[in-house]
């Protein structure tokens, strides 16, 4: 996806050195992307704004 060259990469602040990240790139119109750090070339998960807001919610609330 021609989106991704744009893509600015973070890793959460709760990420440890062991490598096991999940990436977001949250800069993209109308689409958070994540992806796994350790494979960064394999695709990317695509999610609305709202539905990534809304997971960070229920993982938040002890999911």
């Amino acid at each position: 996806m021609s989106e991704l060259q744009n893509a600015r990469w973070r890793k959460s602040s709760y990420s440890t050195d062991n490598g096991d990240c999940v990436e977001v790139a949250s800069n993209l119109p109308g689409l958070i992307a994540v992806r796994d750090s350790k494979t960064p070339a394999t695709p990317a998960l695509f999610l609305p704004p709202a539905e990534w807001s809304a997971f960070l919610t229920h993982l938040k609330n002890g999911a």
